[in-house]
């Protein structure tokens, strides 16, 4: 019931601007090669749904994997960022330099130096989604107040018990934050990559769609990149409320809910 109520209002907001989209379209009588219809997006999707599907498998691999990287190295860093304040001082700018670089402009030198194929891919997707994991572990293992810390401590605790039944639990929420984060950077990173270096992909597939004037099917292919940008993105969300405390989750959203106010 609390998610069918939270998700009624962004259901009834996508309704109405498809309405809108296509009453517009059919009022002004724009052509489908500049706008189409929804109603023509959906019957391209349907009829062409095996060329879509036979591409969205390579992506969708590409996703998960690169994700997988960016998900090991930027939470490894984050945790040597947050435990170690020499080595923290010492890779903190040079990974702030390196998220201020336009990372996207990377993926022709990757396809030099890698060539064609998976690698080139998995590398830009994992550099994209890197940083939100990095800032968000670093951020969130630093919430922990210190009186709770000393309150352990005083109680026998040491350092791995005082992480594993404090600072962890109380992290996670803003961890997987970053995470939900790294999921939408990782959709954006795929669609990149498979711009310059793939045969096969709904980015490769979107570029040749583009290139041929389909621009209804090549909306197709847009809408197909965002379901699977919101079935990572809800798989994420999914181990979040399995892995996360009811009463962390709520103590933290009841605490958004007062800075708001």
């Amino acid at each position: 019931m609390n998610w069918s109520k939270r998700a009624l209002p962004s259901i009834v907001f996508a309704a109405l601007l498809a309405i809108v989209w296509e009453a517009a379209v059919d009022v002004f009588r724009i052509s489908d090669l500049l706008l189409p219809a929804p109603s023509r997006v959906v019957e391209g999707m349907i009829a062409n749904a095996p060329v879509y599907l036979k591409h969205t498998w390579p992506t969708l691999s590409e996703i998960l994997l690169g994700y997988a990287i960016a998900l090991a190295l930027g939470t490894l860093c984050g945790l040597v960022i947050a435990f170690s304040r020499v080595l923290g001082n010492a890779i903190y700018p040079a990974l702030v330099a390196a998220q201020i670089m336009p990372k996207v402009a990377f993926a022709p030198l990757l396809v030099v130096w890698f060539g064609f194929g998976m690698t080139p891919k998995l590398i830009l997707i994992a550099l994209i989604a890197f940083f939100p994991i990095v800032i968000n572990t670093v951020v969130a293992l630093n919430m922990t107040q210190q009186e709770a810390i000393y309150l352990f401590r005083s109680m026998g605790a040491g350092p791995v018990q005082t992480f594993f039944m404090l600072r962890l639990p109380t992290a996670l929420p803003v961890f997987f934050g970053g995470l939900k984060i790294a999921a939408t950077f990782s959709v954006i990173g795929v669609v990149v990559a498979e711009f310059y270096s793939s045969d096969r992909g709904l980015g490769y597939l979107l570029l040749l769609q583009v290139s041929n004037g389909s621009t209804t099917r090549a909306f197709g292919s847009i809408v197909y990149l965002t379901i699977l940008g919101l079935a990572v993105f809800g798989v994420v969300a999914g181990i979040e409320r399995l892995l996360v405390p009811a009463h962390i989750r709520k103590r933290f959203d009841d605490t958004a809910v007062k800075r708001d106010a």
